[in-house]
């Protein structure tokens, strides 16, 4: 199991959401709406004998141009308890397809604009929680 698998499992969780674009990696030419999946901390030997790591991970989403008149209600539609929900997707298998023990989206913060390549687009980003070995 590697960063780049629990990546992939959070990555392939989100492709359930009908078009939501998804990365693994930043990407250098956004189009959204996409989530992209950032590593931001590790906490090692969480369990006796380098039993349990922690992962924890920001999925950014960018939504549209701040401009957009339907931005805020895609991002909206994210952030709800619905179908189209950031974290109910993510949580759908909480194995990530095998790579992990469990996972959970905590928070959603930072809800505002990023500016990428001189365009300002409405986000958010997830706190998302991965224990694997």
């Amino acid at each position: 199991m590697s960063i780049q698998d629990i990546r992939e499992g959070i990555v392939s969780n989100l492709s359930s959401i009908s078009g939501l674009r998804t990365s693994v990696d930043i990407p250098d030419n956004p189009s959204p709406p996409i989530a992209f999946v950032g590593l931001e901390s590790v906490q090692y030997d969480q369990s006796f004998q380098r039993g349990l790591t922690e992962y924890n991970f920001t999925v950014t989403v960018l939504v549209g141009r701040v401009s957009e008149r339907s931005a805020q209600r895609k991002l909206d539609e994210y952030i709800s308890n619905d179908s189209r929900s950031i974290k109910l997707a993510i949580e759908a298998d909480k194995t990530l397809g095998g790579y992990s023990y469990d996972v959970r989206v905590s928070e959603l913060r930072n809800v505002g604009t990023v500016s990428l390549e001189q365009v300002i687009y409405l986000a958010a980003d997830f706190a998302v929680t991965v224990f694997a070995d």
